[in-house]
């Protein structure tokens, strides 16, 4: 396969006019040539924190507190999860994960609710999808045995001492909610040696200089936390200390389109846009450990292909500004995961 147009290539996203070369689901290559194509080609997104589960009660609770609306174990979606069947939990992750390819994320990584039998509905809902998910179980040590590692709700709501332990001596993924409504349990998030954060808005400067001392990323979710109304995180402070990627959060509270979030954070934060496009592809990958995020050659080809002479994208001068803050799901003309290619050829 190959793909024509001006490609958005390795970790500084320099447009370049040439074609990128796939071979059983690799890049072969990226190759300067001259070409009549208007497509744009750059990494499928990364979307590095998500609560698909959530799906079955989209736009529930509103005018709730952030506690009232997830905190466990009672929080209004805690409460419709218990609530909901497994056939109607699963057909609700379908759907957003179907969205999530329809608008170009090519790997996701979900905290999921349910111990076990939470991972296991989840796998379910990703059989027959090329996205790839890091998944981490909650709840329990065997939920975290079941999954990618283990994804913990927040110090103030347990330890976690003996989750961390086993998920270390698993050589698994631990992350961990830290720092959303105040900055009282960041330090006993920290203490538990996490490989990465979730929120931290209200970091301050001596958990800065620890996050840049310890080389541990954070994923950031700003839409989701001006909705639940508790601030929004320093990101470009993060960013100067620490791998920053974007993630969407809750899907009852937001959609899973990475396009949103990318446009947000860039129109209220002084970012640049290439480095606001690096938090929602390459860093979401480097936190995780995949291969993904980059357009170069070895790389799994994970590619989002936009239409570049859309009513929406004609005209654009600077590519990358045009992705991070104009681009959305309508100027999608495919998106290439291993396996299958979604879109309109």
């Amino acid at each position: 396969m190959e793909i024509e147009g001006t490609i958005l290539a390795g970790r500084d996203f320099e447009p370049i006019e040439g074609r990128v070369v796939v071979e059983d689901g690799r890049i072969e290559a990226v190759e300067e040539t001259t070409t009549d194509s208007s497509r744009i080609v750059f990494p499928a997104f990364v979307n590095a924190h998500t609560h698909i589960g959530d799906s079955i009660a989209k736009e529930a609770g509103g005018g709730l507190s952030l506690d009232e609306l997830v905190a466990p174990p009672d929080g209004l979606k805690h409460r419709l999860l218990r609530a909901a069947s497994r056939e109607e939990l699963v057909a609700g992750m379908e759907r957003t994960i179907d969205f999530m390819v329809e608008s170009g994320t090519g790997t996701f990584c979900e905290f999921r609710e349910g111990g076990v039998e939470g991972v296991r509905a989840i796998e379910d809902a990703l059989a027959d999808s090329p996205v790839d998910a890091t998944v981490l179980g909650r709840e329990t040590v065997e939920a975290m045995a079941a999954a990618d590692g283990f994804g913990a709700s927040g110090a103030r709501d347990a330890d976690f001492e003996d989750e961390r332990a086993a998920t270390r001596e698993a050589d698994k993924l631990f992350g961990i909610h830290a720092g959303e409504r105040d900055a009282a349990d960041i330090e006993p998030a920290l203490a538990l040696d996490p490989d990465f954060l979730v929120h931290m808005v209200y970091a301050e400067s001596h958990h800065l200089d620890r996050l840049a001392a310890e080389g541990i990323p954070v994923a950031v979710c700003p839409r989701s936390n001006l909705v639940t109304d508790v601030g929004f995180p320093p990101i470009e402070r993060l960013a100067d200390r620490t791998t920053v990627a974007l993630g969407t959060d809750n899907a009852m509270l937001d959609s899973p389109s990475m396009f949103r979030e990318m446009e947000f954070t860039a129109k209220l934060t002084d970012c640049r846009a290439r480095d606001v496009l690096r938090m929602a592809t390459a860093n979401g990958a480097e936190m995780l450990g995949l291969d993904a995020g980059l357009v170069e050659p070895g790389r799994e080809a994970r590619l989002c292909v936009l239409d570049g002479d859309s009513n929406n994208l004609a005209g654009v001068q600077n590519p990358v500004r045009g992705v991070v803050r104009r681009a959305g799901v309508a100027d999608i003309e495919r998106v290439v995961l291993p396996e299958r290619t979604t879109g309109n050829d």
